[in-house]
């Protein structure tokens, strides 16, 4: 897979912060809790412009955030 530079479609700079995140997706993930969607989050450091990017599935995650509770 090539890597490209970033650059923010708003304004044009190339410094960018790099974060992730999980919610709950579906009456039955939201009944339990379970988070079950992730992504990956690339935010311009100069306008905050944020792109999300949908991450694979880890069905051994799903069922450990389902047994834990979290």
């Amino acid at each position: 897979m090539e890597r490209k530079q970033y650059v923010c479609p708003k304004c044009g700079c190339t410094q960018y912060e790099s974060d992730q995140f999980q919610a709950t997706g579906g009456n039955f993930a939201k009944m339990f809790d379970i988070q079950n969607k992730r992504f990956t989050t690339i935010s311009c450091s100069r306008c905050g412009y944020t792109e999300l990017y949908k991450k694979a599935a880890d069905d051994a995650m799903d069922i450990l955030d389902f047994l834990i509770g979290g």
